[in-house]
Order: structure tokens, then C-alpha cells, then sequence
């Protein structure tokens, strides 16, 4: 992993998520893990949305905005952590320092946490879908490819924030892991997941304009209320996440270079 340059060999690639996926499959409870908490969000809110429909005009013709924003943001929330979970499985098994003495490089490294990410991705929001359908009559893949718009700028946050919090970690140790499972929260209100922009003041209205995720979600609210696709919005969030991506990617080999010279990589506890 000492070089840093840009050649991919796929082999390495595949070695790694191969890895992974046997560390998956391997535990019971990793994979009930997947499925269990976008289950229990799906139900509890889904039936939320069931009584506020009844009991409320607008959330009647909102056509499931709740739910779908629920789902959206389980996509949003579940990449990233399965792309940060891989990366704790190595600080966790103390096997970072190995990785990097091997030639595995940092942009096949990440690759092959993205790789995961889906994987752990689709175990958890496919039986999530299901049970959308099943219980609340909600088929979130009939929105159809504007589906795909909205995966894929939620998929690129994911990968970004994923991506950045590692860095993090890798430099400052398991001490700073607690940042893997609170920043995507933090990001919560300020990418308007339940409510639209404009109940935002307007100074932090702003701030959640810059967000990537912020132009998904207004975009599934328009879909499903308006019946109206605003690729607009698409483009935006998509050129946001080329430059979050970017600077992200910035990020963890500027934190891996400071790693290495502050010889951090093999003390990797508290």
C-alpha cells in the first residue's frame, strides 16, 4: 500500500471483497444486524404514516412521502456504514498495519469498501422494500428511473462521508470511532429528510443547500406529491458529490500520509 499510485489491479480488488464477504457471511448475527434495524424503521414509521393519513388531508395525497423518505435515508445512512464497518473490521482485528505493508493500494482499498457497502446495502433495504409493500401498499420501485438518480447521489454521500470518517480513524485511532455512527446524523435535519427546505430559517437554508442529500429528498417529495421529476435537482446533487468525493478522497491519503509519520498505523487501540 506504500504506493500511491493510480494503477488498479481488479485481482487485489476482488482479494479484498472477498475477504469481506466471508466476514459477512461467517456471523449470524452481522447479518441480522443488516436486516433487524431497517425492519424495525419501515414498520415503525410506515404505521406512523398510516395514522397521520388518517387523520390528515395532506398526508393522504402526500402518496407516501414518509415512507419513502424513510427508505431514502436508510440508503443514505446504511452506505455509509457498511463502507465504515468493513474499514472497523481491520482496526478492530488490528490487521491495518498488514494492509499496509501488502501492495494493496489506498483507491483499491477503497473500491473494494464501496463494493461492500452495496453489499451490506442490499441485504438490509431490500427486505426493507418488501415489507413497504407488503404492510403499507408503498412499491418503492415504482418510482422507477428516477429511482436510480436518487441511488446513486445517496450512494455517492454515502461513499464521501464513508470515506472522510475513515480517515479520521485511521489517524486518530479507535478512540475517534464514535464519529462513524454520529456524523451522518448530524447531517439529518440539515438534509430536510421528513420536512422541505423552506421550514428551514432562511440563513440555514443555505447550509442545507450545500448538502448532496438535501436536493434527493426534495426530489422524492416533488415525485410523489407533485408527480413531477426534477432533474435539476439530480445534476446539482450529482455535481456536489463529484467535488465532496474528490475532497474526500483528499482527505484520507492526506490522513493516511500523517498516519504513517506519526506511526499510528500499528497502534490502533484507544
Amino acid at each position: 500500500m506504500n504506493n500511491l499510485s493510480f494503477a488498479i489491479a481488479p485481482h487485489r480488488i476482488g482479494a479484498m471483497i472477498l475477504r469481506y464477504w466471508y466476514l459477512l457471511i461467517s456471523s449470524w448475527p452481522r447479518l441480522l444486524e443488516l436486516i433487524y434495524w431497517p425492519t424495525l424503521q419501515i414498520i415503525t414509521w410506515g404505521f406512523l404514516q398510516t395514522y397521520i393519513a388518517t387523520n390528515a388531508g395532506f398526508f393522504a395525497r402526500a402518496g407516501g412521502t414518509l415512507i419513502g423518505a424513510v427508505i431514502l435515508w436508510d440508503i443514505l445512512f446504511r452506505g455509509q456504514l457498511g463502507f465504515s464497518i468493513s474499514f472497523l473490521e481491520e482496526m478492530w482485528a488490528r490487521n491495518l498495519g498488514n494492509l499496509m505493508m501488502s501492495p494493496l493500494k489506498p483507491v483499491e482499498f477503497l473500491i473494494a469498501l464501496m463494493a461492500m457497502s452495496l453489499v451490506r446495502l442490499a441485504i438490509g433495504v431490500i427486505p426493507m422494500t418488501l415489507l413497504a409493500i407488503v404492510f403499507f401498499q408503498f412499491n418503492f420501485y415504482s418510482l422507477g428511473l428516477p429511482l436510480i438518480a436518487f441511488f446513486c447521489n445517496l450512494i455517492f454521500t454515502s461513499w464521501a462521508v464513508g470515506i472522510f470518517v475513515s480517515g479520521l480513524v485511521l489517524r486518530n485511532g479507535l478512540g475517534a470511532e464514535g464519529i462513524v455512527w454520529t456524523l451522518m446524523f448530524a447531517l439529518m435535519p440539515l438534509a430536510c429528510v421528513y420536512y422541505p427546505v423552506s421550514v428551514l430559517p432562511g440563513w440555514l437554508q443555505w447550509v442545507s443547500w450545500a448538502l448532496p442529500p438535501t436536493y434527493v429528498f426534495e426530489g422524492m417529495r416533488a415525485l410523489l406529491i407533485e408527480h413531477v421529476f426534477r432533474a435539476d435537482l439530480m445534476l446539482a446533487s450529482l455535481a456536489l458529490n463529484a467535488a465532496l468525493l474528490l475532497a474526500s478522497f483528499a482527505a484520507f491519503i492526506a490522513l493516511l500520509r500523517s498516519a504513517r509519520r506519526a506511526g499510528s498505523l500499528l497502534a490502533s487501540g484507544e
